[in-house]
């Protein structure tokens, strides 16, 4: 489409950007990796924690806040963006614990940043801002996370702690790769490897953020934003 735009003109190109619905995910690894780093640095006090988790949200939603408006610069206008999910209770996390019990620690660090990146949409959609038009959705991963963990066969998962494809204790020691071991039904598995969600997961967290229960998207849904006149 923006090929067939550009055949026309700048004027459609911007038009059809101003238009197109553009979805952010990401934070997830940040989180990941500044974890490993605390455990690497045996940064254990509640006050070293503090200071360091504090740090990184700061950088974290500084590099956010750049890109929004970098997209913001090219045009884009609305923006459907994913929190961070529970970060404790992916497969690599929870395979450090010698119960396989997820990692609450992680969990907290994901929260707080949420709650920063929450407070940062909220800044730049605001009228001071100088992004006049923006428009976002925020999908809340954790929350819905959560909620599925907490009665798995509501959503028809049997499994929401090992990885399907993987190796090892809860599938999570080895990478999904050709000769890896297999789940015998991965539709009833959260997890297709120790990070990612199988095509089933990650299918009703879409329905869930695009038209589902309201308390999984703020302001608006994903749908109400494709819409916007």
């Amino acid at each position: 489409m923006i090929v067939a735009a550009a055949a026309g003109s700048s004027n459609a190109v911007d038009t059809l950007i101003n238009r197109s619905f553009f979805l952010l995910l990401f934070g997830g690894n940040d989180v990941f990796a500044f974890a490993n780093a605390e455990q690497a640095r045996n940064r254990s006090g509640a006050a070293d924690l503090q200071s360091d988790a504090a740090a990184f949200y700061g950088s974290l939603v500084s590099n956010y806040s750049a890109a929004i408006r970098g997209l913001y610069a090219l045009g884009a206008r609305r923006l459907a963006i994913v929190n961070v999910g529970l970060a404790g209770c992916l497969p690599v996390a929870r395979v450090l614990d010698a119960t396989g019990a997820c990692a609450e620690d992680r969990n907290r660090l994901a929260a707080g940043f949420n709650a920063a990146l929450r407070s940062l949409l909220d800044d730049l959609a605001s009228s001071s801002s100088g992004l006049p038009g923006l428009a976002y959705s925020l999908a809340d991963s954790l929350g819905l996370m959560a909620d599925t963990f907490a009665d798995p066969l509501a959503s028809g998962f049997t499994d929401v702690a090992d990885a399907c494809c993987g190796g090892g204790r809860l599938g999570a020691e080895a990478a999904c790769t050709p000769n890896a071991t297999l789940c015998a039904d991965r539709g009833q598995y959260y997890f297709w490897d120790n990070i990612h969600p199988t095509e089933r997961a990650a299918a009703l967290r879409a329905q869930a953020f695009y038209d589902g229960p309201a308390q999984y998207t703020t302001p608006i849904n994903f749908k109400q934003l494709v819409h916007m006149s």
